[in-house]
Parts: structure tokens; C-alpha cells; sequence
């Protein structure tokens, strides 16, 4: 049904299959990528660039601290593990609406990490509403360029809809808070299973290396890494998807503000529909998306394959073969 409405210009009122509805064929899709698509273009982009941005922030550093967790709590001779484990876990199954709630308030102009960063002599920003990208601020501090008056090689010139200035802006003040609130309630979920998939690890295995000369780096990178392997697809993966598909967060905190630098393609896509009652490009909207972590997924699936395993079936295969060849002969 979604995949019809995205060729349509059905308004959100009776049935999508009826009659009087419209066929517009990919016009919708258009309106997102092409030349004529106008705001709606440029907001599309807008919200694939903070998403990306906001991918390439969330994925490693959730994923890196679930792991931390996770060695942390394996440790055995740390007391009180079960403690640690429901502490660290007790985030992922707050509510979403009600951590977003909490992190308002502890990031609000008054609010308790600007009172904190004032005690060391820092002026804390107004957090959500401070459009400013962190790589224009980074840039600005090393003297690469002023983020007040960009380069007019990057501002005056672009593609789809977007200068290079924008294209590289980085997230946003605003999109930082909601980077660390999410990789602070999902990490818990990913130590759990890089926890279970350490402890499935035999003792003997990393005793055995340390009598073979490993050291504690040697043990981690040859033996605990590998184990983990498939554990970290696994976390990845469910790292992209979910990232790609954020919502709960930017509708509670800052409905795509400030300067639409929080603006994410499924807030856009439930703005759209219900907003502006525009539900074919919603819908085209969505279906970009998918296939944007189909191929994310599929791509991040295809660099951890197992090469070992793919080169040992294929010895296997040739053997196989060999052997049906050499029978086969040998009745000849």
C-alpha cells in the first residue's frame, strides 16, 4: 500500500485505491532528488546530511562503548557485576519520550551542564537552539576559516540543493545533545550482547595465549576480537538501521529546529504526511530511506563477511568437484 501512495497524490482522506485518486508516477520521487523539487529538495538533503552526520557519530561510538561496558563487566574478579549490568541496561528500556524529557531539562540555557561547565569557566551554549555545525567550529578554532563568513568556493557553489558549506557542516550543536542521549540509552542493549558473546569465550583460549607470550593488547586483538566478530555485525547492524530511522528523539526535543539542523528524513516524512498532508511524498520519502539502509546494511555486511569461511568453502567446492571429476574418469 505504501509503495502505491508513493506513486500517488493521495491526500491522506479515503481510500489510496479509489478511483479519483491520481497516478503520478514518479513525480514524487522527483520532487525529492530533482532540480525541480525546489524546498522540498532541499530539505530532503537537508535531512540525509544530518543523518548521515548523525550515523557517522552514533554507530562507532555506541558501538565502542558497549564494548567497553561489556569488558568492563567481564572482568572476573569485579564485584557486583549484576548491579553494573542493570545500571548500564536500565537506559534502553526507559521510555524514549521521558529520557528525551530528562535531557531537556539537564541541557536547557539554565540547566545543569551549562551550571556544571560554569563552574570550570566555561560559557555553556544555548543547546538547542544553536544551529552551528561542529566541523564549521573545529575548523574556526584551527584557523582553517571563519564559520561566520565561509569560504566563497564552499558557499557559493553545491549540489542537490545544498552548498559544499552546508554539505560539510557537521552536526549541529543541537544534533550533538541528541547524538549523546541516544548512544547513552542504547548502549546498554549492545553490552548485553557483546557480554554474552565474551563470556560464550573459553578461559583456556586466552590462557593459552598468554602462555604463548600474548599480552593483554595480544590477547584482545587475536583472540577476543575475532570471537566477537559475528557479535559485532550483529550490533552494527542494528546500530545503521536503527540510526537511519530516528524520530522519537527529534519530535520530543526540537521538531527539526534549530535551522532544520536536526531535520531527519523520518521526522520529514511524518511532517509531511500529517502536516502537510502530502502522503505520496511521504511515502517516496520512506521508500528512499529503505533503500538507503538496504544499502548501508548490505554494503557493512559484505565488509565483515567472514573471508576464511568463504575461502574454505570454496577449497571444499574444488575438492568436490576434483573428486566427481577423478570418479568419473575412472569409470570412463
Amino acid at each position: 500500500m505504501a509503495l502505491w501512495v508513493s506513486f500517488t497524490d493521495w491526500n491522506g482522506r479515503g481510500s489510496p485505491f479509489a478511483s479519483g485518486i491520481g497516478f503520478v508516477g514518479v513525480d514524487n520521487y522527483r520532487e525529492l532528488v530533482g532540480e525541480q523539487g525546489g524546498l522540498t529538495r532541499s530539505d530532503f538533503m537537508t535531512s540525509l546530511r544530518n543523518n548521515f552526520f548523525y550515523v557517522l557519530l552514533v554507530v562507532p561510538l555506541q558501538t565502542a562503548f558497549a564494548l567497553f561496558l561489556a569488558l568492563v563487566l567481564n572482568q572476573r574478579l569485579l564485584k557486583a557485576v549484576g548491579f553494573f549490568r542493570t545500571a548500564f541496561y536500565f537506559p534502553s528500556v526507559v521510555s524514549s519520550v521521558a529520557i528525551s524529557l530528562v535531557f531537556l531539562f539537564l541541557f536547557s540555557g539554565g540547566g545543569v551542564i551549562n551550571s556544571l561547565l560554569e563552574i570550570v569557566g566555561i560559557d555553556g551554549p544555548t543547546w538547542f537552539n544553536d544551529s552551528r555545525g561542529l566541523f564549521h567550529l573545529l575548523g574556526d578554532g584551527l584557523g582553517l576559516w571563519s564559520a561566520s563568513d565561509p569560504p566563497s568556493a564552499l558557499a557559493g557553489s553545491g549540489v542537490l540543493g545544498l552548498t559544499w558549506w552546508q554539505w560539510i557542516s557537521g552536526p549541529s550543536v543541537a544534533l550533538s545533545v541528541i547524538i549523546m542521549l541516544v548512544i547513552w540509552t542504547t548502549a546498554g542493549t549492545f553490552m548485553l550482547m557483546f557480554l554474552a558473546a565474551l563470556q560464550d569465550l573459553p578461559l583456556e583460549v586466552e590462557e593459552a595465549a598468554r602462555i604463548d607470550g600474548a599480552g593483554r593488547w595480544g590477547v584482545f586483538r587475536n583472540v577476543t576480537l575475532p570471537h566477537l566478530r559475528p557479535t559485532m555485525l550483529l550490533v552494527t547492524t542494528l546500530g545503521l538501521i536503527g540510526t537511519w530511522q530516528v524520530f522519537d528523539q527529534v519530535y520530543v526535543m526540537t521538531q527539526g529546529g534549530p535551522g532544520k539542523t536536526t531535520l531527519t528524513p523520518a521526522y520529514l516524512s511524518y511532517s509531511y504526511a500529517f502536516d502537510n498532508q502530502k502522503w505520496g511524498v511521504a511515502a517516496a520519502m520512506a521508500f528512499v530511506l529503505f533503500l538507503i539502509i538496504f544499502t548501508m546494511t548490505s554494503l557493512q555486511r559484505f565488509l565483515f563477511r567472514d573471508k576464511d569461511a568463504i575461502a574454505t568453502k570454496r577449497a571444499e567446492r574444488r575438492t568436490r568437484k576434483a573428486r566427481a571429476n577423478a570418479t568419473a574418469g575412472g569409470a570412463a
